[in-house]
């Protein structure tokens, strides 16, 4: 959103004002396009690292703008929640050692940011989903204390309503409700800008949706969410659904969601995709403006194009077109690829940055039009079977033929990388490292996805849920500090875990979210069965609204049987007869020790655990038998 002031559009008086001004940008950047303002003959590039901090519990740390005034850092900002950061590099001109140079830039950056954050006992992480972030670090009352963050957030949940949900399928399935959308801030990532010129904006913008997929799939690195294994890049789902503003009908309707890879190819002109986004997306934000862009563009300016910007910057297409003014004062225009998620180490993002511009200047080079070679549906396919998958799946690629991401990358698109960096002459010493590691991480398979899926299947039998995404975590952190390229790492053991501090976790950490459940009409004889068959001693009831509402325990069930004189009597007997009404129960954003003490004073072996009145985990003595078992076993 830049340095604008951006502004809940409160009135349609405001929202017609701005949709006003937005208009008028346009025919401004049709002006500028017909007058040949814009810079050309230049490539340069840039990237923004965006990046979460954790606390010595390896948990979201919530204070990015108390830290940020601490480092003094002019390129350092906050993002949507209070554990995000972003750094912006310098614009490079995209020749010899440029790439060396950034990796450099951004390093030494998130050093100066570790060394502060040191005093706050936080360190920071790069990844494409912090894996130890939780429900409770996503409420409302966790957003970064900015107008423009609260602005965005209240509209989205004004266009939605209530409720923000999220269904993601993998090996595991998420399907959870949220009071807000500031799920979007568990994603991070790191956006790699390419300035292009008016005249080749087409061809190298199709070009740059082609090879979305084949760049994204050895990058993934986000494959958990809350303890889920979903997508191997979770992110891709996650943001499109933080993101969606449309309302669902009883009438089938094409609505493109506001985060989109888009509806078709580019076929004259970059305005196509500005004018797409003002017909499709409603616009979320107002801002105040002191210019007239159409009449300085009339009249040979450079206008800022504040309404144009601030609405493009509202709108998430993995391939973003972005108008920006140089240094020189001339206006310029970019393409932001949006889809790589941060981390796992600065050399790896690096790479894929690499790999992914080097596709695109080669290709640019090799094809006169890439739209004859492949038709968007697939290549759209191929980014979404990416983004699933991975490595592991085929995808149709030119001639509409079949391959494996991996061998495709390998035999074919290395090549055509490696060219187009030496085409705009960049260093072969940074060639050769950052497509080396390309080339290293395919072969090998080792993504960032498939590294933590593979850490997590290795502890799944020896630790919780919450150790298992605390070792990723720390980890991760260690791998990024000593700059181990991703295909170097190995798979640690839970003993390498050394900070972990029980007493500081949340019962949602800790909670069994898989609970079977009764209604207050069914019969005492299938809780009894269902007490049986899995060796329960509680079981929660929930009414057909899915409120909780009860709690059958073995206890209060053998106190019944015991008083039932015939076998008619069971069967005439409801849950509701025999159900503990308001037992004590517990939110999961308390901390365990409260569970503890409740569980203690009242003498009670479980605990519900309940949020609006609905039943999200319990919590018994087995729960925290297996806490001190594992306690004891590592200490």
């Amino acid at each position: 959103m830049g340095d604008f002031k951006v502004k809940f559009a409160a009135s349609k008086d405001e929202l017609v004002q701005f949709t006003k001004n937005l208009l008028n940008d346009i025919q401004a950047f049709e002006t500028l396009l017909s007058n040949d303002a814009f810079e050309k003959g230049i490539t340069m590039i840039g990237a923004e690292q965006e990046m979460c901090l954790v606390d010595k519990n390896y948990k979201p740390y919530s204070k990015n703008l108390s830290l940020i005034e601490k480092t003094k850092m002019d390129n350092l900002s906050p993002e949507l929640a209070q554990f995000n950061l972003e750094t912006n590099t310098i614009p490079y001109l995209f020749q010899e050692k440029a790439l060396s140079q950034m990796e450099n830039e951004i390093f030494d950056d998130l050093v100066k940011i570790r060394n502060v954050a040191k005093e706050f006992e936080a360190e920071l992480i790069l990844t494409g989903i912090l894996p130890t972030v939780r429900k409770f670090d996503i409420e409302r009352e966790r957003i970064t204390p900015y107008e423009r963050y609260f602005a965005l957030i209240d509209t989205m949940r004004e266009i939605r309503g209530e409720e923000f949900l999220i269904n993601i399928s993998g090996i595991d399935d998420l399907n959870i409700k949220l009071s807000s959308g500031l799920i979007e801030a568990a994603n991070t990532g790191f956006q790699i800008h390419l300035q292009v010129s008016p005249d080749e904006f087409r061809h190298k913008y199709n070009i740059a949706q082609v090879i979305a997929g084949v760049a994204l799939a050895p990058a993934v690195n986000s494959p958990l969410l809350f303890g889920k294994r979903l997508w191997k890049e979770t992110r891709i789902a996650l943001f499109q659904q933080a993101i969606d503003t449309r309302i669902s009908n009883e009438h089938i309707r094409d609505r493109q969601p506001r985060v989109t890879f888009g509806t078709d190819w580019i076929n004259e002109s970059v305005i196509e995709l500005f004018k797409e986004d003002i017909m499709r997306y409603r616009v979320l934000l107002g801002a105040e403006f002191d210019e007239d862009s159409l009449e300085i563009a009339r009249n040979g300016g450079v206008p800022q194009l504040k309404a144009l910007t601030v609405h493009n910057s509202t709108v998430y297409r993995w391939n973003r077109p972005v108008y920006g003014i140089s240094p020189n004062g001339k206006p310029h225009l970019r393409i932001e690829a949006r889809m790589f998620p941060a981390g796992p180490t600065v050399v790896d993002e690096m790479a894929n940055a690499a790999f992914w511009l080097g596709l695109l200047e080669g290709y640019s080079r090799q094809l006169d039009d890439v739209t004859k070679y492949i038709n968007f549906d697939e290549a759209k396919a191929n980014f979404y079977v990416a983004a699933t998958n991975g490595m592991s799946r085929q995808i149709t690629w030119f001639n509409h033929k079949k391959h494996t991401i991996k061998d495709l990358i390998l035999n074919e698109l290395l090549p055509v990388a490696r060219t187009g960096l030496e085409s705009n002459n960049i260093a072969p010493e940074d060639i050769d490292k950052y497509l080396g590691i390309i080339e290293e991480r395919v072969d090998r398979e080792a993504t960032g996805s498939n590294w933590m899926l593979a850490v997590y299947d290795n502890l799944q039998n020896k630790a919780s849920k919450e150790e298992i995404l605390t070792m990723i975590t720390m980890d991760t952190i260690e791998n990024q500090k000593a700059g181990i390229p991703l295909h170097e790492w190995d798979i640690p053991d839970i003993k390498e875990l050394p900070h972990w501090h029980p007493s500081k976790l949340l019962v949602e950490e800790v909670m069994r979210t898989d609970v079977l459940s009764v209604q207050p009409d069914d019969i005492v004889e299938f809780v009894s069965d269902m007490m049986i068959w899995e060796n329960m001693k509680y079981v929660p009831v929930e009414d057909r609204d899915g409120n909780f509402v009860g709690l059958v325990t073995s206890t209060r069930l053998l106190r019944v049987l015991r008083k039932l004189a015939t076998e008619k009597e069971l069967k005439d007997l409801k849950v509701k007869d025999i159900m503990i009404e308001n037992p004590e129960t517990i939110e999961p954003s308390q901390k365990i020790q409260d569970a503890m003490i409740i569980m203690d004073k009242s003498q009670i072996g479980s605990l519900p655990v309940v949020y609006n009145k609905k039943l999200v985990g319990m919590l018994t003595e087995t729960e925290f038998f297996y806490l001190s078992r594992r306690l004891f076993e590592r200490f």
